[in-house]
């Protein structure tokens, strides 16, 4: 079939299609299939988006029967029955079993969007304008975004300067030389340091974009605890790390923490619709009617799918137990594929990780040569030097482990060890 439109009529920002040059028609499960018939197994799942898989039987059925029943697609923020499902679900399955009471806001449909509302949030909250941020963070391409956002390329294209925020080190940012927050606790607790109190403080708990770098438990805990006592708001980016993608729905439950505010994005559709929340302490819902809009902050389909979602997979412990199963499985694998190449290590957590390698070009060689056997795998890092895995959660264990030896044959192909004898054991 013909691609040249791609090439002629596209700009050239595109990304994903320069590595993945197949054109794909359908989609299912853990599987995309391109209009030449072949099959790729997706350990990328729409950069997050699709934490359930491609077109999942029982949410793809909700939408078919939503629209055959012309049900309100688009609202703007008007109330409507999927809305109303939505909330009541969140609600009932997310919010009270983990004793949160956050305010819902729909910010506009993508991650960027929730990040922007919870940054003006912030300021108008405090009357401060400065916003604390991490280095490796990423939390999107609009201009608010980008001011925290530790990416120098993405910056770049902002095309003018970022001000308002500055980058403090992420956990381990100095090997453990440096005690953790030991130069913000200073500034904060020194009346002339010069350094004015931010409104907040925004940070991952796994930098998916970053190159899967790890906060600790403790150090979230302690950061917490920190901007608590100099009354500074807690923002936590769980676009790509939530939704179930590190084992529990949010990323920070295992730290025991409640954040002042939490964007949400990616998967909460659970279907790859667009859709955002932000969500924040009741206390801080200071915002005027209309001060923070958008056209499309009411998309119906992604109610309808979001709600299902929550009850087909979070109504109760038993998919997070056996997410748990096959989050050690493929640690497992990784484990054994990074011996094959000195000085390669297991990075992230969950379903967001990775390995990394001492040479930084080992990354996107694995990555091709995973493309070239039918894998889609994605790099990050400051020079790409990490192997990204992202598969479903509902990846079926033999697919899983398909995925693996696909794997372990990339790193040996891009490092000139083919040949050699597997460490996995093969697929059941």
């Amino acid at each position: 079939m013909p691609t040249d439109i791609f090439e002629t009529r596209e700009s050239q920002v595109r990304s994903y299609c320069m590595n993945w040059p197949a054109t794909f028609e359908k989609a299912s499960g853990s599987y995309q299939y391109t209009e030449s018939g072949s099959k790729y197994l997706d350990f990328f799942s729409g950069a997050g988006a699709l934490n359930y898989g491609h077109n999942h039987p029982e949410l793809r059925d909700a939408v078919v029967d939503y629209v055959a029943n012309d049900g309100v697609t688009h609202s703007m923020d008007m109330k409507t029955p999927a809305k109303r499902r939505f909330l009541e679900t969140f609600e009932r399955v997310i919010l009270e079993p983990r004793n949160l009471d956050y305010k819902v806001m729909f910010p506009g449909p993508t991650g960027t969007n929730t990040v922007e509302a919870a940054l003006k949030l912030a300021r108008k909250v405090t009357g401060r304008q400065h916003i604390l941020s991490f280095t490796n963070a990423f939390h999107g391409m609009t201009l608010g975004s980008l001011s925290v956002t530790g990416n120098s390329m993405k910056r770049r294209g902002a095309g003018i300067p970022l001000t308002n925020s500055s980058k403090i080190p992420y956990d381990d940012y100095f090997d453990g030389d440096i005690p953790d927050f030991l130069w913000l606790e200073k500034v904060l607790e020194d009346s002339g340091s010069g350094v004015d109190k931010p409104a907040a403080v925004i940070v991952e708990t796994v930098q998916g974009e970053g190159g899967l770098n790890v906060a600790r438990m403790e150090w979230l805990k302690a950061l917490s605890d920190l901007l608590r006592r100099h009354k500074i708001l807690l923002i936590v980016d769980d676009v790509q790390a939530g939704c179930g993608r590190t084992g529990s729905f949010f990323s920070f439950e295992e730290a025991g923490i409640h954040p002042d505010i939490v964007c949400v994005s990616k998967s909460i559709s659970g279907y790859g619709l667009a859709m955002a929340l932000t969500l924040f302490k009741p206390e801080l819902d200071v915002w005027e009617s209309g001060e923070h809009n958008g056209t499309f902050r009411g998309n119906n389909l992604a109610f309808v799918t979001a709600a299902k979602a929550l009850e087909i997979f979070w109504s109760d412990d038993s998919f997070q137990k056996e997410l748990g199963g096959k989050i050690e499985e493929l640690h497992v694998g990784m484990e054994k594929i990074v011996e094959h190449v000195n000085g390669a290590y297991v990075k992230g957590r969950g379903f967001l990780t990775g390995m990394s390698f001492p040479d930084p070009d080992t990354a996107g060689k694995v990555a091709a040569e995973a493309y070239k056997r039918n894998l889609l795998v994605e790099t990050s890092g400051p020079e790409d030097e990490v192997v990204k895995l992202m598969p479903a959660l509902t990846v079926e264990p033999e697919d899983l482990q398909k995925g693996l030896k696909i794997l372990e044959e990339a790193v040996l192909a891009a490092t000139g060890q083919m040949g050699e004898p597997s460490r996995l054991r093969p697929p059941h």
